[in-house]
């Protein structure tokens, strides 16, 4: 959108963008529409949830193809609504993979049960090991938090058939896998599971800033989400605006989880690119899967049926071990390319006490050794040229 030019670098300094990156991890850029729509919204005078979120939830249902999407303020509501809606509590057990964002552990917590740690398959496939679930059901289990981790499809059909065998609720963490297809079909994530979970953050394939949607297939399911997101109250502002509802009961505690009227024109606005965004996505994906493994001492994660099924919010690579992983991000960085990794969540202070005897083998590797590169849909050749003679330059350094 903008005219401004960076300056010329120095010689002998990187070119940087305005983040002071040369390649950032990840970029945003807000169209003319965006605005716009944002624009429209503000001038309407409504900005609390009401029209523009019923039609942004529409056109969620006809994008992801589940029957009902309702729209939240941020994924972790939506995980947090979603244990509310399945009924979780005190006394449950809930299980959820050891390498994965930590909200994914913490929704159950909020409503009192106990996340129950699970391995992953392994530092090349690092979603939910449905062998690993199984060896974890207990007489407390109640529900399994399947997380399609950096918008790779995980393997929820095997899950949903453990599920039913063991009379458990599946819920899906697709915050960082809108529009990830789990079969040859094009049936998408998030419509396996008896309910699924968005989010809609700056750095999502999707992204409005703040925000989040839970889809669901049971009518039941949405309502009490529905209810829930605004201080279980039996009627919305927008509703009482209208003279629909003169008043309202208060039928439980709630919480004030919804999304906004400008956030919503956003994300209805920027949909309409998804499909486009993603490709341009795994087309940066597929340019560097084909120029990363002719240089030695870094490996690739996942197959190419999860890449071509995948959406990919962030491109992770293996390096030898931790040490070495670490001094590979300092390399990068010292030449301009931001990355970033993520902790198992058994190493957290607040989360060790969750640990299993066995260590979590596979979630406890994949942690030491992965590392994400830089990966958006505005990424160019140019950019993955910058980002591939960094990656050669620091392991050539060693």
């Amino acid at each position: 959108m903008s005219d401004v030019k960076a300056e010329e670098p120095q010689l002998g300094v990187p070119a940087a963008t305005p983040s002071g990156w040369r390649v950032p991890l990840t970029d945003i850029v807000i169209s003319e529409q965006d605005v716009q729509a944002v624009l429209d919204c503000l001038e309407s005078g409504w900005l609390t949830m009401g029209p523009r979120n019923g039609a942004f939830e529409e056109a969620l249902v006809r994008y992801v193809g589940t029957p009902h999407a309702a729209t939240v303020s941020s994924g972790t509501a939506a995980l947090h609504l979603a244990c509310i809606a399945a009924g979780l509590g005190p006394g449950d057990e809930v299980i959820v993979p050891a390498f994965t964002f930590v909200a994914s552990a913490s929704a159950p917590r909020y409503v009192g049960a106990e996340p129950v740690l699970c391995d992953v398959h392994s530092a090349q496939n690092f979603n939910l090991d449905p062998e690993d679930v199984a060896r974890r059901i207990t007489d407390r289990t109640r529900a399994v938090i399947a997380v399609h981790f950096c918008g790779y499809p995980a393997e929820v059909l095997a899950l949903r058939e453990l599920c039913d065998a063991h009379g458990l609720i599946l819920i899906e963490d697709c915050a960082q896998a809108i529009g990830a297809q789990v079969d040859a079909g094009g049936r998408q994530v998030g419509t396996v599971g008896e309910l699924g979970c968005y989010s809609f953050f700056s750095k999502k394939q999707l992204c409005v800033g703040e925000g989040g949607m839970v889809s669901s297939a049971d009518p039941a399911l949405d309502e009490r989400v529905r209810l829930f997101r605004s201080h279980a109250m039996t009627s919305s502002t927008w509703d009482r605006h209208r003279g629909h509802d003169p008043a309202y009961d208060v039928v439980d505690i709630g919480f004030n989880f919804r999304l906004d009227e400008p956030r919503a024109a956003l994300g209805l606005s920027r949909l309409g690119r998804l499909d486009e965004a993603i490709a341009a996505r795994r087309a940066i994906v597929d340019a560097y899967r084909a120029r990363l493994p002719e240089i030695p001492g870094i490996e690739l994660c996942f197959d190419e049926q999860a890449v071509q099924r995948g959406t990919h919010f962030a491109f992770p690579v293996l390096l030898a071990d931790r040490d070495t992983r670490d001094r590979f991000r300092a390399d990068l960085k010292a030449d301009g390319v931001q990355t970033t990794w993520y902790p198992a969540l058994h190493t957290f202070t607040e989360y060790r006490q969750f640990a299993p005897p066995d260590g979590l083998p596979a979630a406890t590797e994949v942690a030491d050794r992965h590392c994400a590169l830089p990966l958006s849909s505005t990424m160019t050749e140019a950019d993955v040229d910058i980002v591939v003679d960094a990656v050669r330059s620091a392991l050539a350094a060693g």
